[in-house]
C-alpha cells in the first residue's frame, strides 16, 4: 500500500490510524513542534503527549527528532507526563526539515506536515495548513526513510539505499529528555551533563 494523503486525511490515517498500531517503536521527525490535541475515540480531545505516554507505558520505544524547541504550551503539557521525560528519547537538530512518522520500521508517513495541530493534528479544514504526504508500507520507501532517520540520530551521513534490510531499527540508546525549568529541580542530574540533551 502506497497512497497520497492530503490535509486532514493525514490526521485521520496517520495520527489516528497507524500511530496507535505501534507495537515496538515509533519514530517521529519534524521541523516544528507545538502542542497538539487528538481524539481518543470519544468526544474529548487529549494532548498527543498523553497518547505517547500511553504508548510508552505499553512498552513502545519513542524517538523524536525536532529542529527547534517546542513552545510553552507543549512544554506545559509535557511536564504532566514524567514517564515521557524519563523514557522518550529526543534529539534537537536545527538542520532537520524532513517530516516523517515511522511505525515499527514497517509503516511510514512522510510529507510536508509538522507535528502541530495545523500540520498532522486535528484542526478543522478551515484552520489547518494545506499539507500532503505519502503513507506506505512499501519496504523500498520505508527502509531508506528509516536509514535517513537513523543516520541523523547517529549523527552520521545518510547511506545510499542498498535494497538489503536495514539495521536501523536496532535497540535505541537511552537519552533522557530535558523537562521544563520548574520540573528540573525535581531531577538530580547536572544540566551540563551530555546525557541530558542530545543535539546534532
Amino acid at each position: 500500500m502506497t497512497q497520497f494523503i492530503p490535509n486532514r486525511e493525514i490526521y485521520v490515517r496517520v495520527v489516528c490510524g497507524i500511530v496507535p498500531q505501534a507495537e515496538e517503536r515509533l519514530w517521529i521527525a519534524t521541523a516544528d513542534i507545538k502542542d497538539m490535541y487528538v481524539s481518543t475515540g470519544g468526544r474529548d480531545m487529549v494532548p498527543f503527549l498523553e497518547v505517547l505516554d500511553g504508548m510508552l507505558k505499553r512498552g513502545v520505544k519513542l524517538r523524536l527528532i525536532h529542529a527547534k524547541e517546542p513552545g510553552q504550551n507543549w512544554r506545559d503539557d509535557f511536564d504532566r507526563y514524567p514517564d515521557l521525560w524519563r523514557g522518550m528519547e529526543r534529539m534537537l537538530c536545527p538542520r532537520v526539515h524532513f517530516k516523517c512518522i515511522i511505525v515499527d520500521g514497517r509503516k511510514a508517513y512522510f510529507g510536508s506536515a509538522n507535528l502541530t495541530g495545523a500540520g498532522v493534528g486535528a484542526k478543522s479544514e478551515r484552520k489547518r495548513n494545506f499539507k500532503n504526504g505519502v503513507l506506505t508500507d512499501d519496504p523500498s520507501l520505508v527502509e531508506p526513510l528509516v536509514e535517513q532517520f537513523d543516520s541523523v540520530w547517529r549523527n552520521a551521513p545518510a547511506a545510499k539505499p542498498s535494497g538489503s534490510p536495514t539495521s536501523a531499527m536496532r535497540p535505541p540508546r537511552r537519552v533522557p529528555v530535558v523537562p521544563s525549568p520548574h520540573i528540573i529541580s525535581e531531577i538530580i542530574l547536572s544540566a551540563s551533563s551530555p546525557e541530558r540533551q542530545r543535539m546534532c
